[in-house]
């Protein structure tokens, strides 16, 4: 992805959960996917899907059980 596709979906996810502590993270094996940190903490991973030339992007985000214990 373009550093301009990644500063517009940084920016929408930022707007969208009003919290300007997403970033998106570069892998380094995948030009088509991010990784998505919630201040320093790595919570998921963003995938560029372009099929019949529509781009979608897909936020994929794992919830332990674990994590749901308070």
């Amino acid at each position: 992805m373009t550093e301009a596709d990644v500063q517009k979906l940084q920016n929408y996810l930022r707007n969208k959960f009003g919290n300007d502590n997403f970033r998106l993270v570069d892998r380094i094996k995948s030009v088509d996917s991010l990784e998505v940190y919630l201040a320093e903490e790595f919570i998921g991973t963003l995938y560029r899907d372009d099929e019949d030339g529509e781009i979608s992007y897909n936020f994929n985000m794992a919830i332990l059980e674990i994590d749901l214990i308070q």
